[in-house]
């Protein structure tokens, strides 16, 4: 008997148990977020101000909701990381299966909110929740996604925002799929975390490009 499961629903210790799926806490697995990040222009800068201000002015006229924080957080960053432009297209909210072959022959089913594809090569998954949740209920979904990559032979990016908290996570697949977690950015702390947040969806883009 086949068992369905939302992706929404998953837990991190159901994927644990099954895909054997493993947290790195290791700075050298996940380096793409730190090191050789390129710069960002004046005009960026200038405009990620903006996004700021227009994200804390739409947080007091609450609810604001998932769809809100794509059309004004994130869909400012994917146009400046260049995410738009080839190599790279997005699809909005496809649904993914992952298949799992065991006693009850189980599917996670979900549908992301973005997803970024360079040749159907998996290079972002990025998952938004409302300004009033903590992201950190998206991980084990966001993972879950990662997990149906078709290109289990490269790794694979994520990132998970609720609009004012942003977290990239990095996954390779070789024997035990594996996982690393970036800091997480909060627009709340001084200056403007969106310039780190950018800054690191652009390296994620340069080294992409080249992946064959």
């Amino acid at each position: 008997m086949t068992a369905t499961i939302q992706a929404r629903e998953v837990t991190l210790s159901y994927l644990r148990e099954k895909f054997n799926i493993q947290l790195v806490d290791d700075d050298q697995f996940f380096r793409e977020w730190i090191d050789e990040l390129p710069e960002i222009s004046e005009f960026e800068k200038q405009f990620l101000d903006q996004v700021k201000a227009s994200y804390f002015n739409l947080v007091e006229y609450p609810p604001m909701l998932e769809t809100t924080v794509k059309m004004v957080v994130l869909s400012p960053l994917l146009h400046f990381a260049g995410f738009y432009l080839p190599p790279f297209h997005i699809k909005a909210e496809p649904e993914v299966e992952i298949f799992f072959e065991d006693e009850d022959e189980t599917i996670i089913r979900g549908r992301m909110d973005v997803l970024v594809l360079k040749q159907q090569f998996w290079v972002m998954v990025i998952e938004s929740k409302s300004a009033q949740i903590s992201i950190e209920t998206g991980l084990a979904q966001i993972l879950a996604y990662m997990l149906a990559n078709p290109n289990p032979s490269m790794a694979s990016f994520g990132m998970l925002s609720n609009g004012r908290n942003f977290q990239f996570i990095k996954m390779t697949y070789q024997g035990t799929p594996q996982y690393g977690l970036s800091n997480s950015f909060d627009l709340r702390d001084r200056g403007n975390e969106l310039y780190n947040v950018l800054k690191i969806m652009k390296r994620i883009a340069q080294i992409v490009k080249y992946y064959t």
